[in-house]
């Protein structure tokens, strides 16, 4: 099991203080909170992609570029990235460069958002959101798989004799999360692809995420991939630990009773009992997060939303610390002891869908001909074949 922190990349206000971040301060503790992720052991560090206040992370391929760069076993990954309002073109681009710089220590969650606005931002329209994902991940597929690529589609201009550079690493794509929280088209989309399947998991009953991820389960044996226990699953969820659960209570109840997202609304322990968050003792997160294996069956990813809700840095690299100490360990010896050996693990690695590609062979390393001009002209394959 992988266990790791992701985070939405919030500017909120500290209602224990009525102070507000900067987002350059921001910005700092996101990197500040990765760091800690990989110290205390905690394999994956996740941020999301916004276009608009009061989130910073516009461009999460540079905050976890930069991450790479300070980090040695860490993986990163994305809790959005958006797949309708980008270009798949630049997807394919960004996301090739951050698995080069971060030597495939990374992979990538694909979403439609919950910002309306967003999309009349970047030219397109909220109504064809759902065919716009569809048509934007089967280029985005295509480009990483393809050397030259010829597209035409119903919401960008044709391509013809197009190459996304660079190639991913090693001619191996990276591995990729479809992430959706109501819609069966998305989890159908994850299975024909024999990709992972993503649950936000976070403001509804467990109940309500075991629908779609049945669904993706059951899609995922019917294309072949596997059996339906095997299909990668990944879940979030949110925690707040103390020694003592009253403890926890006290001192995240300011936090939750403002937090935009969930603030006003059901009590702390009505919100705890009913969804998946988990507010108490190391014990008793230990507990409610072993739950989630027993709706869901073996999963290979689990994320804990921390750093959200105003909640201060130092507050939450001390979560992290507690995670990493007394729940983290306890979690992987229970869940590995109740695993079925058939079912992966973790969500694969970089070095084996080398592996899988191209078992003991060494993997193709494309090396563009040198001085071939540009797309534009079109033409025929432009990589030397002479690395296969």
């Amino acid at each position: 099991m992988e266990f790791g922190v992701f985070g939405v990349s919030d500017v909120t206000r500290d209602p224990t203080t009525g102070y507000t971040p900067s987002e350059a301060e921001r910005i700092k503790a996101s990197i500040a909170i990765a760091k800690k992720t990989e110290e205390v052991g905690m394999d994956v560090f996740a941020i999301g992609e916004h276009h608009n206040p009061p989130f910073f992370s516009s461009s999460p391929t540079t905050l976890l570029a930069y991450i790479a760069a300070q980090t040695k076993t860490l993986k990163l990954s994305t809790s959005t990235t958006l797949i309708t309002t980008n270009d798949p073109v630049r997807i394919a681009e960004e996301y090739a460069m951050l698995q080069h710089v971060s030597d495939g220590r990374m992979d990538l969650m694909l979403g439609r958002g919950n910002t309306a606005p967003v999309y009349p931002w970047f030219g397109k329209d909220i109504r064809s959101s759902l065919p716009l994902a569809l048509e934007n991940y089967n280029l985005l597929h295509r480009l990483w798989r393809e050397d030259v690529v010829n597209f035409n589609g119903n919401f960008r201009t044709p391509l013809q004799g197009f190459t996304s550079t660079p190639r991913p690493l090693d001619d191996v794509p990276p591995f990729v999360w479809h992430g959706s929280i109501r819609t069966p088209e998305i989890a159908e989309q994850a299975a024909y692809y024999g990709d992972g399947f993503f649950a936000n998991h976070i403001f509804w009953p467990s109940e309500h995420s075991k629908q779609l991820i049945d669904f993706y389960r059951q899609r995922y044996e019917y294309h072949g991939h596997g059996k339906a226990s095997q299909a990668i699953v990944g879940l979030g969820g949110q925690t707040f630990i103390a020694h003592k659960s009253q403890d926890a209570y006290a001192q995240f109840r300011p936090y939750f009773d403002n937090a935009p997202v969930y603030g006003h609304g059901p009590t702390l322990e009505q919100f705890s009992s009913q969804t998946p968050l988990s507010v108490g003792s190391p014990q008793e997160i230990i507990d409610k997060t072993l739950t989630f294996r027993e709706t869901f069956g073996d999963y290979q990813r689990q994320m804990f939303l921390i750093d959200h809700a105003g909640l201060p840095l130092e507050t939450v690299l001390e979560q992290i610390e507690l995670l990493g100490e007394y729940v983290i360990p306890v979690l992987r010896k229970e869940l590995a002891a109740k695993r079925d050996p058939e079912v992966p693990a973790t969500a694969p690695t970089h070095a084996q869908l080398i592996k899988a590609k191209y078992g003991d062979e060494p993997p193709r390393q494309p090396r563009p001909r040198a001085n071939r001009g540009d797309n534009v002209t079109g033409g025929s394959p432009y990589l030397d074949t002479s690395s296969k």
